[in-house]
């Protein structure tokens, strides 16, 4: 067998100690190491369990539906219609604010002829009030509460036997919240 060229490397002194590649980890750095990775491991595995648990549970949506958004019911807002008759009551004990608000109608388009002006047999009506009769009545109801300023709209049939006519017919009974002095306790009401 023929021997081997030499080289550079064959006159490497040798000596003692390590000779070679070493890849031996550091005493005493493993234990914490391993600690550290397996903590994050043990925390990772945990809450990766929660999670899927609570997926799983339905707690937790991963892609929710789009919830369509609630659209306000619009408020009626009314028309107001000047064929329907109006009986204005003051039901204050303040004269002449039936003949205020005829003239307000009056000058809003009705016709002076159906609108018709009365003081109330009560003198304590808390709140002004725009009566109508029919369901088909309510949006000239609304309409003619914001044109006399935002008064409470009822349907009721009690106003219904003062309109001897066969027009249709809104009844607005003025209470003591459009009245200039409005009494500041009940005792003070004046009985009907």
């Amino acid at each position: 067998m023929s021997k081997p060229n030499r080289d550079r490397f064959d006159d490497v002194p040798r000596s003692s100690g390590r000779v070679g590649a070493h890849r031996a980890e550091a005493p005493g750095m493993n234990g914490w190491i391993v600690l550290l990775w397996s903590f994050v491991a043990a925390l990772v595995l945990i809450i990766g369990g929660i999670f899927g648990s609570l997926v799983v549970m339905g707690r937790i949506t991963l892609f929710p539906e789009a919830v369509p958004t609630a659209t306000p019911t619009p408020e009626e807002t009314g028309v107001v219609d000047t064929a329907y008759s109006v009986l204005i009551l003051n039901a204050t004990a303040d004269e002449g604010l039936d003949e205020q608000m005829r003239e307000t109608l009056i000058n809003n388009g009705w016709a002076a002829d159906v609108v018709f002006a009365s003081d109330s047999t009560s003198q304590d009506f808390t709140t002004t009030t725009v009566y109508y009769v029919a369901d088909e009545d309510e949006l000239a109801a609304i309409g003619l509460a914001g044109l006399i300023g935002g008064a409470d709209v009822q349907q009721s049939d009690f106003y219904a036997a003062m309109n001897d006519t066969e027009q249709k017919q809104l009844t607005v009974v003025i209470g003591l919240d459009d009245s200039a002095n409005p009494p500041s306790s009940p005792e003070e009401t004046p009985a009907p």
